[in-house]
């Protein structure tokens, strides 16, 4: 089993899971950890139904958030806008406005931002 899912825990160890461990008991994986946030929490999701379908039977993952008061935190990449990232972690690159009203201590204008900045990715 560890193999087969070994692009999940190759994420987890990517994305510093805290307290992560994995057991393989009568052909079932199981997954423990805390992701930094829901976002992290998702990605591991993904990747868990990239490898074993939607709902797969022989991985069971328990999977905690450490951070539920935010979807995300992102550092802003050259090239970056706010409609991208919202894009990213939304799906909807119009939800930009949700993400420049939670940055608004260091954000005055959505359409300037600046590379290294800390935007806070908030729970819509």
């Amino acid at each position: 089993m560890k193999a087969k899912y070994q692009s999940v825990l190759a994420l987890g160890e990517e994305l510093a899971i805290e307290n992560g461990d994995v057991k393989e008991e009568n052909g079932v994986l199981h997954v423990t950890g805390v992701a930094k946030n829901q976002y992290e929490k998702n990605l591991i999701w993904d990747k868990i139904k990239e490898v074993g379908g939607e709902n797969p039977a022989d991985i069971v993952a328990n999977i905690e958030v450490a951070d539920t008061s935010v979807f995300a935190n992102h550092t802003v990449a050259s090239g970056e806008t706010l409609g991208k990232i919202a894009k990213k972690y939304y799906g909807n690159a119009m939800k930009y406005t949700a993400i420049f009203e939670a940055n608004t201590d260091i954000l005055k204008n959505p359409d300037v931002i600046k590379v290294g900045q800390e935007l806070v990715i908030p729970n819509l």
